[in-house]
């Protein structure tokens, strides 16, 4: 029962190139990921030495892509760190328990799969025919990041990459009256985590490219019945409209919430408009929100 974006239909990957242009593309591909991770945890001080890194796997292409590639990294990091995998298995009808399990074992790095029944609780609380996305995203996040105090994490890494959080922005401004998305690197106000995105940088039709080459085992993410029609749908298909319409857009649109103006926005909060300057102090409000709802529901 996920909300992730590897719910939502991806982009359909290039046509395959054959023998050694194959070959060539695919190296090209795989370089341009370990460059978009590099430059992203360099850019935003995401791994520092000692760092023990919980990969958050939901059998989807994404994260099992950031667990390859921070694989990869770590074997010629200028620094030394930790990497543990965590998949949670939330109790949906027909999910494939065995999967990850074997997946993980095959590559020799140090995982845990923690079981806790969801499933169960979003469909007592949520009204058939009702989003059930939210609740159990909630719910899955606050599982994960005690486990990851009581683990001794110091980063949590979440797979969401550049046209997740473009769409994120745009599901704000359409649906929340807010200006802003995901930021790839978040320390939440009760100092308890730290939640990094080491694919910010990476596009979605790349990652596509590279689950098909390392023929990652997906896991669907339908299996809890997870509506149709959900409005980051509706964005993710508007966001690959303009990309064929206007090649390039959303790259440009990218470095636009790298490259932020305060002064010509409209937040007095952020901006102090009497003194003309940044107000000391100004933050967006906290992503991650307190635990009180496990406490409700008894997790």
């Amino acid at each position: 029962m996920s909300a992730t974006p590897e719910s939502i239909t991806a982009p359909q990957p290039d046509a395959p190139v054959r023998g050694a242009d194959s070959k060539r593309e695919n190296h090209k591909l795989e370089k341009r990921l370990r460059r978009d991770v590099g430059q992203a945890i360099a850019d935003f001080s995401m791994i520092e030495a000692g760092d023990k890194v919980m990969v958050c796997l939901s059998g989807g292409k994404d994260s099992y892509a950031m667990l390859d590639v921070l694989m990869s990294l770590q074997k010629s990091a200028p620094v030394p760190f930790e990497l543990i995998a965590v998949n949670l298995d939330q109790k949906q009808p027909g999910y494939p328990e065995h999967i990850l399990p074997e997946y993980l074992s095959g590559l020799g790095v140090e995982y845990h799969i923690i079981e806790k029944d969801t499933y169960s609780i979003v469909k007592d609380k949520i009204p058939e025919g009702k989003t059930t996305c939210g609740l159990c995203s909630r719910l899955r996040r606050g599982i994960l990041y005690n486990f990851a105090e009581a683990e001794g994490v110091t980063k949590i890494a979440l797979g969401h990459h550049r046209d997740d959080l473009l769409e994120t922005l745009f599901l704000n401004m359409f649906y929340g009256g807010k200006l802003k998305t995901m930021p790839p690197k978040l320390h939440s106000d009760d100092g308890r985590n730290v939640v990094i995105r080491p694919m910010a940088y990476c596009r979605e039709k790349d990652l596509v490219r590279f689950a098909g080459l390392r023929a990652f085992p997906i896991i669907p993410c339908n299996l809890c019945g997870s509506q149709d029609n959900l409005q980051r749908q509706v964005v993710k298909d508007m966001l690959q409209t303009w990309e064929v319409q206007h090649p390039g857009r959303l790259e440009t649109m990218f470095r636009a919430i790298c490259n932020v103006e305060p002064s010509h926005l409209a937040d007095p909060g952020l901006y102090d408009f009497s003194r003309n300057q940044v107000k000391a102090g100004a933050s967006p409000e906290p992503e991650l929100a307190s635990y009180e709802r496990l406490d409700v529901l008894n997790l």
